[in-house]
């Protein structure tokens, strides 16, 4: 080891190390083999503690994604982003969701697989839904082994109403299915209703799009119209209200900065970002507050390939954009925009983000 490295006091080399970039981990992993020092350091529970407070939200490491029903399913694999080596892909059909640093999965024996990519720890459960970490108090940036649940929400092909329950894997149990009161009784009802108002009655399907999740609240859209579904998994309760603009199809919630609902879209060749506000009486209203001009930043193949929003990543502020000249990200802060997929059908991208540290 060279003797100027030696002669650092420890307390620098740890600030030195702090800075080291989430999203390039091979950086910190070549560090830690500069000498046994430095390796202690790193793996200091600590010092990664330190770490990942002070960067704050994981960093994206790959990439799945869903498609709708009539699309089949894409390649059942994560396209890696980083060149941290993930553990090997399971064996499943397709990717339901990610979220706090796991992996929800259909497997081919229609069950679920939980699985985390950094530790390789996978847990098996009978049913579909979406992922998060069930640690009270936990700010997510290193969930790796703790418990979590898993939320369904879909409609009942039977009576075409939308239900919702909430799995916990320290109980490994469901909670007993809460149903959406939307006013009617059966779908005769509804359409009866919709023909009153000389529309055109479509099953109000859940979207198999990416939700998000803000406090005790997960949202989901339908497709009639992009209204938003709200299920209170700690009260077992569904709602729902309407969106910004029901003008659009390729749309995505997120969450905002302030910790917000924010709905995501392109109309013309700007995107819209909206953020759902509530005072203090309740009230609630969607307000603008970004408007991006895509014309120049996004690459189009033709004037008819339009681009169109597939997702986002909460905590990071960015949103991935599909079109004819591949898969790319717009960070909402400084508009930087970057290419993470070669061009291909997306419908909704469901981004891997999580800490890959010497510890794991």
């Amino acid at each position: 080891m060279d003797d100027a490295i030696a002669a650092l006091p420890p307390e620098l080399v740890s600030e030195i190390l702090l800075r080291l970039r989430p999203d390039e981990p091979e950086h910190l992993f070549r560090a830690s083999l500069v000498c046994k020092a430095w390796l202690r350091a790193i793996c200091d529970p600590v010092f990664l503690r330190r770490y990942r407070a002070f960067h704050g939200s994981p960093p994206l490491l790959g990439l799945l994604h869903r498609l709708r029903v009539i699309d089949g399913d894409p390649a059942p694999r994560i396209a890696r982003t980083t060149a941290a080596p993930l553990s090997p892909d399971p064996a499943f059909l397709r990717a339901l969701d990610c979220r706090h640093g796991r992996v929800l999965l259909h497997a081919s024996n229609h069950g679920l697989i939980v699985w985390d990519p950094v530790t390789g720890e996978q847990h098996r459960l009978p049913e579909a839904g979406i992922l998060f970490c069930a640690v009270g108090g936990c700010d997510h940036l290193d969930c790796h082994g703790g418990p979590f649940r898993v939320v369904f929400v879909a409609t009942d092909d039977d009576d075409e109403l939308v239900k919702g329950s909430v799995y916990s894997s320290e109980t490994g149990v469901w909670s007993t299915p809460a149903t959406l009161d939307d006013g009617y009784q059966s779908w005769e009802e509804r359409w009866q209703a919709a023909r009153s108002r000389g529309e055109y009655y479509r099953t109000p399907y859940v979207h198999p799009k990416r939700c998000a999740l803000v406090g005790d609240e997960i949202y989901f859209t339908l497709r009639n119209g992009n209204t938003i579904i709200e299920y209170n998994w700690g009260k077992n309760r569904l709602s729902m209200f309407d969106p910004p603009t029901s003008d659009m199809y390729y749309i995505a919630l997120t969450v905002m900065e302030n910790g917000l609902l924010g709905f995501a879209g392109i109309e013309g060749s700007s995107l819209y970002v909206w953020s759902r506000k509530v005072n203090p009486q309740g009230a609630a209203e969607w307000v603008i507050c970004k408007v991006i001009e895509l014309e120049k930043t996004i690459p189009v193949t033709d004037l008819s390939d339009g681009a169109c929003v597939v997702g986002s990543a909460e905590g990071l502020g960015v949103i991935f954009v599909s079109s004819g000249a591949g898969l790319f990200t717009i960070e909402l802060k400084s508009k930087r925009v970057k290419k993470v997929e070669e061009p291909g059908v997306y419908f909704s991208v469901l981004p891997y983000m999580s800490f890959y540290t010497p510890d794991h």
